[in-house]
Order: C-alpha cells, then sequence, then structure tokens
C-alpha cells in the first residue's frame, strides 16, 4: 500500500459527502470565500493553475500540500483529471492532511 493511499481514500470520502470543491477556478472562488479547509494541488497542475492559487493560499493562509497526479486527484473524487480540489468540511480536510506524508504538506 503507498503511503498517499489513505489520503485519497478520505479525499473520495469527502466527495461523497459534497465537501469537494473541484478544479482551480471553483478552488480559487472557495478559497476567496474562506469556504476552503484544506487546498490539493495536483504535482502536474499547469503553470497557470499554481501561478493563480499559490500567492491566493499564501495570501489568505490556507492549508494546501501539493500532491498526487492530476489523474489520482480527479479519481479519488470520480471525475475526469483535476489541477486542484478544496475540501470544505475540516475534520475530512484534518483527515487527509494527517494522511499525507509531512513534506508535501504546507501551511
Amino acid at each position: 500500500m503507498a503511503a498517499s493511499e489513505p489520503a485519497l481514500r478520505y479525499l473520495g470520502l469527502a466527495a461523497r459527502a459534497g465537501a469537494v470543491v473541484p478544479g482551480t477556478e471553483r478552488v480559487r472562488e472557495a478559497v476567496r470565500a474562506d469556504a476552503a479547509a484544506l487546498v490539493l494541488l495536483a504535482v502536474d497542475a499547469s503553470d497557470n493553475s499554481r501561478d493563480k492559487l499559490m500567492p491566493l493560499l499564501a495570501a489568505r493562509g490556507t492549508p494546501h500540500a501539493v500532491a498526487f497526479s492530476r489523474a489520482e486527484l480527479g479519481g479519488a473524487v470520480g471525475r475526469s483529471p483535476l489541477g486542484a480540489v478544496a475540501v470544505t468540511e475540516p475534520g475530512l480536510a484534518g483527515r487527509i492532511a494527517a494522511a499525507l506524508p509531512r513534506a508535501e504538506q504546507r501551511h
């Protein structure tokens, strides 16, 4: 079992609970509305997505991690590949963050 599998399972649970916002633009809206408890940015996200999200996440102090591929993020939430997802439920966001390897987390 890969070290990141529990985090992906929790992300799938969050999606089934309706606590996931998929896609870069919708994630940006969630962060601006202070609705994002955790943002996951794909390691292979486009430079454009990174440029849009990283300064906003830093400015807002939103917990985030660069983890998983676009295909893994999309697959975990039952969608096509995604550059970013936000988790809106703090309890699930905490479980996902705790399941990520420390090197991937940023606050």
